[in-house]
Order: structure tokens, then C-alpha cells, then sequence
């Protein structure tokens, strides 16, 4: 391998590690970043106080590093594992700074010190989810090929189901509180094309990208839906109805509604709910 195919595996590999960094940072954080309590917090927390909270963070992320880390290498190095912690907090800042923004938490509008608090806070998770991905939900470097599906039905009925459980397992918590239909008040239009882009994006990287557990099963498999671009869509359609169908349950939405008041709210609460159910179809 020449000097130039060497620099571009190097990048390669750095792109997929950040990228399984910040897909383990959303399956740990999008719960967390759903909370007014956390924003509140964030919004009049003293400076001090978010050079404490990044410090601690820092500190626990480094010992996690120690140990595994988000990257395929198994090197524990200190200095690999300082360098590593450091990516891992902008990793969770950058991912929770765009969903503030997505959510529109954070405008133009918003003062600095309120926007920099709002990030910390809700960064927080999403760093150490960074941290722990791979420790938790990386597949085996030697890997055994299993047999190809035979049963296409079985296992598209397969997908769907898992779909609908990690769907439901990371959403249900959210869908009876006030966040929803108040986010629903401030994020609309190109906001929630963006959302629907961002949920499509973050669930394809879980399932697809981020070589979490099971991924070349998942490109090999032959249900009815199973192409990563048809399955991605399929399954946060999926996502959406059982958004819906949460919502209904815990009367956040009515039948007689308007659609300027349903879909925003199925759009907003489908974003988790497209994560966790590609957390669900990760575990097949």
C-alpha cells in the first residue's frame, strides 16, 4: 500500500470512528436531550459551573477511554486515551449544539452564555454515550458469517417488530410530557424537513455506518425492505406511526386534530423513536 492509500484509509478509519462516536453519543443522549429541566438548568448555570460539569465529564470520560473508547484500536495509552477524551466531548457538544438548534433551543436570538450552558448540560450524555459505543455495542472482530435468511416475510415481520419495541422503549418516556407539544409551538417549516433529514441521517448511521453489533448481518439480509436506504425509510415510517400512536395513547393528540398540530408533534417525537428503533434492529 503506497503513502496516498495509507492517508486515505487513516481518514477513512478516523471518519467512521467519529461517526460511531456520534451515533453511540445519540442512542445514550436523545432521551436526556428532551428534558426543560436540563435547558432551565443550562440556560442559568454560572460559568464556574460549566467548567465543573465539563471537568468531571472529562475526568469520566478519560477513564472510560482508558479502558475502550470509540475507536476499533485497542490501544489504552494515556495519551491516546486524552486525545481521544477531548473528541469525545466535542463530539457530544457539537451533536447536542445541532439538536438545540434543530429543536430550536438555541436561535439567534439566544444569549451566548444561555446557548453555551443549554449545550454543556445536554452535551453531557451524548459524550459519554460517544465514549461507551463501542465498548457496548461493537460487533466482534471475528465475526462468523451466519447463514443467509431464507425467509423473507419472517424477517421483514422480524424488523418491524424490533422497530416498534426500541421505537417504543425510547420514546414512551417523552411522549407524555410537555416538551413535545411545546417544542411543536417553536419548530415548524424547514425545521421539520431538517428533522425528518436528521433522523433519517442518525438512524442510517446506527444500523448502517457505525459498525455497531451485527451490521454485516443487517447489509446481507434479504427481507422484503432490506437495502440500507429502504429499510432506513420503512423503518422510521414505522418510527412515525408508533410516534402517533404514543401520542394518542397519552392524549397529547386527538383524532379530530388539525394537521398543523398532530404532525409536528409526531415529527418531533419520531426523531427518538427512529433512533430507538434502530437500537432495536441492532439486537437481531
Amino acid at each position: 500500500m503506497d503513502k496516498k492509500q495509507k492517508s486515505r484509509s487513516a481518514w477513512n478509519q478516523e471518519l467512521d470512528d467519529l461517526i460511531r462516536g456520534a451515533c453511540g453519543g445519540f442512542l445514550f443522549g436523545i432521551p436526556l436531550l428532551y428534558t426543560m429541566e436540563v435547558w432551565w438548568i443550562g440556560s442559568g448555570a454560572e460559568p464556574q459551573l460549566m467548567l465543573l460539569a465539563l471537568g468531571i465529564t472529562f475526568g469520566v470520560v478519560f477513564l472510560l477511554n482508558r479502558t475502550e473508547g470509540f475507536r476499533k484500536t485497542q490501544s489504552v495509552r494515556w495519551p491516546d486515551a486524552l486525545f481521544d477524551s477531548v473528541e469525545a466531548i466535542a463530539i457530544g457538544l457539537l451533536s447536542a449544539g445541532l439538536m438545540l438548534i434543530l429543536l430550536q433551543q438555541i436561535t439567534l436570538s439566544t444569549q451566548l452564555k444561555e446557548a453555551v450552558g443549554k449545550t454543556i448540560y445536554s452535551g453531557i450524555p451524548f459524550a459519554l454515550g460517544a465514549t461507551v459505543a463501542n465498548q457496548y455495542l461493537s460487533s466482534p472482530e471475528n465475526y462468523s458469517r451466519p447463514e443467509e435468511p431464507q425467509d423473507n416475510l419472517n424477517e421483514t415481520l422480524s424488523d418491524i417488530g424490533v422497530t416498534l419495541i426500541g421505537a417504543i422503549f425510547i420514546a414512551f418516556n417523552i411522549a407524555p410530557t410537555e416538551e413535545v407539544p411545546m417544542l411543536s409551538s417553536s419548530v415548524s417549516g424547514p425545521w421539520l424537513i431538517a428533522m425528518i433529514g436528521a433522523s433519517l441521517l442518525v438512524s442510517y448511521g446506527i444500523v448502517f455506518q457505525a459498525s455497531f453489533a451485527n451490521q454485516p448481518r443487517r447489509r446481507r439480509q434479504r427481507g422484503l425492505f432490506q437495502n440500507p436506504l429502504s429499510e432506513t425509510v420503512i423503518s422510521y415510517l414505522i418510527s412515525l406511526i408508533a410516534a402517533g400512536l404514543m401520542l394518542g395513547f397519552f392524549e397529547q393528540i386527538e383524532m379530530g386534530d388539525p394537521l398543523a398540530v398532530w404532525l409536528p408533534q409526531t415529527l418531533i417525537l419520531g426523531l427518538p423513536a427512529s433512533i430507538g428503533g434502530a437500537a432495536g434492529r441492532l439486537v437481531i
